[in-house]
């Protein structure tokens, strides 16, 4: 089916000044804006994680999205692997780990 093979599924861990600033309930207005499915939480080392799936296209401008973040953010890196798509879904805020 097409639609199964345009999805695409990734774990971003973003860097910098991303925690205290709103970046997680951007990201979920951002994600639910884009019709993704996944999470984000904060995650003891400062960073935030999340995980992004849906169409690639979508996928990708949520990436390139996470790269600038909420005005109040700094963020100086993002690290993108592949990840399990969860399916369709909701995109929600996780507890930090």
């Amino acid at each position: 089916m097409a639609d199964e093979e345009d999805r695409k599924a990734v774990l971003a861990r973003v860097h910098g000044k991303v925690q205290g600033v709103w970046y997680r309930g951007w990201t979920v207005d951002t994600a639910n804006r884009l019709g993704l499915a996944g999470w984000v939480r904060n995650r003891g080392d400062g960073t935030v994680e999340a995980l992004f799936a849906g169409p690639a296209d979508a996928v990708d401008r949520m990436l390139e999205a996470c790269r600038r973040g909420p005005s109040a953010a700094i963020v100086s890196d993002i690290a993108v692997e592949p990840a399990r798509d969860p399916g369709p879904g909701v995109f929600e805020q996780r507890p930090t780990l």
